[in-house]
């Protein structure tokens, strides 16, 4: 997580290493909807991600 200002100067970064070509902004950390995840789809819409309940067990993939 890096401040706003300094986000494309990371991404850079990141890219510039062989393994990072691909890398990305995914995201921003907002003050707005406390706890609230909001995914954005390639087609426009919004999801609400809902959190994890009951065990937090690593997610395996």
């Amino acid at each position: 997580v890096v401040r706003p200002a300094e986000a494309q100067a990371a991404l850079k970064a990141f890219q510039a290493h062989p393994l990072g070509h691909q890398a990305a902004i995914i995201g921003h950390v907002s003050t707005q909807q406390d706890g609230l995840c909001v995914l954005q789809t390639e087609i426009g819409g919004q999801r609400i991600v809902q959190k994890p309940y009951g065990q937090e067990l690593p997610r395996i993939c």
